[in-house]
């Protein structure tokens, strides 16, 4: 048992101001969280703390994430994807993620239910990584390119070849954030606002 998990558990991942306060959204599941870290310990794993908050490797490599939020604590696997769930237990931490995948908890009782499938998932998680398995992420051309966006890139051939002198990463980022909305007026909006920005090079999140 690592040290730095222990104040984790007591003071929080300290990356917010409730850090270290009765305020911190640990203290809401602290059972919760002991009796993960128990299950997940016996299954033979390492225990670091990473980017803040519980992480467990084998032979240095991420296997499984632990993590308190407001409404629920989670189990998260960095390769979940691959993971064999013919219940549907694990859930995508967003709509576009494509490797991670997640249990969430919300009381006691639910980790103590599931911890045959908790073990069993770790131990599988722990294979992946013996055998060398990697997830086949979908490369930029994978991404459809929405109608509205394609009309702005037929359009303006400098708009066109500044955003494909973007990183692929740079251009799924905005492909996802375009296709997002339902409506085609929400669309045009945000590709209008974001031109500036791929003329510069930028990508969404860039300063």
């Amino acid at each position: 048992m690592n040290p730095e998990i222990d104040i984790y558990l007591s003071q929080g991942c300290m990356r917010c101001e409730f850090g270290g306060t009765p305020q911190c959204k640990v203290h809401n599941w602290t059972e919760e969280l002991n009796l993960l870290r128990m299950i997940i310990l016996d299954c033979g794993l390492n225990e670091e703390l990473k980017w803040g908050v519980p992480c467990y490797t084998w032979h240095n490599k991420n296997v499984a994430i632990m993590s308190a939020f407001r409404e629920y604590c989670a189990l998260s696997f960095f390769k979940g994807s691959l993971l064999k769930d013919p219940e549907r237990i694990l859930d995508k931490p967003g709509e576009n993620s494509q490797a991670g995948r997640l249990i969430k908890f919300t009381n006691i009782q639910q980790i103590i239910e599931k911890e045959p499938e908790l073990k069993a998932f770790i131990h599988e998680a722990i294979e992946l990584e013996k055998e060398g398995r990697e997830v086949k992420f979908k490369t930029v051309n994978e991404y459809a390119v929405p109608e509205e966006l394609q009309h702005k890139l037929d359009e303006e051939p400098v708009l066109r070849q500044a955003f494909e002198a973007l990183t692929p990463g740079r251009q799924k980022g905005y492909l996802i954030y375009f296709s997002q909305p339902k409506q085609s007026k929400t669309r045009e909006t945000r590709i209008e606002k974001c031109i500036p920005r791929i003329l510069e090079g930028k990508g969404l999140h860039d300063h």
